[in-house]
């Protein structure tokens, strides 16, 4: 499913709008102004009950090598996006 497909089904489910459905998309999942993506950069967590939740992961530096030459570089620490799903998504995907 891809963005314009979950606008849609947004709309369909809740009875809005596809222009309201697309502004409360983007207000959750966009990457610059979006508020999982806010909070993430604040490092706080976005916890939803059921579905899952979204937390920033930080990757220490490390070596590493270059496949085409085979040299040794350093890789600096960065922070990453990370996501766990909750029990309630784990149990829908299985199908109980």
């Amino acid at each position: 499913m891809n963005k314009s497909e979950l606008v849609d089904a947004l709309a369909d489910a809740t009875g809005m709008t596809k222009a309201d459905s697309g502004k409360a998309i983007d207000a959750l999942f966009d990457t610059d102004s979006g508020i999982i993506a806010k909070s993430l950069k604040k490092e706080n967590r976005v916890q939803i009950t059921g579905f899952g939740t979204f937390e920033t992961k930080h990757r220490k530096a490390r070596t590493g090598r270059n496949p085409r030459t085979g040299e040794t570089i350093k890789i600096k620490a960065t922070k990453t996006p990370g996501f766990r799903a909750g029990k309630g998504l784990k149990d829908a995907v299985k199908g109980k």
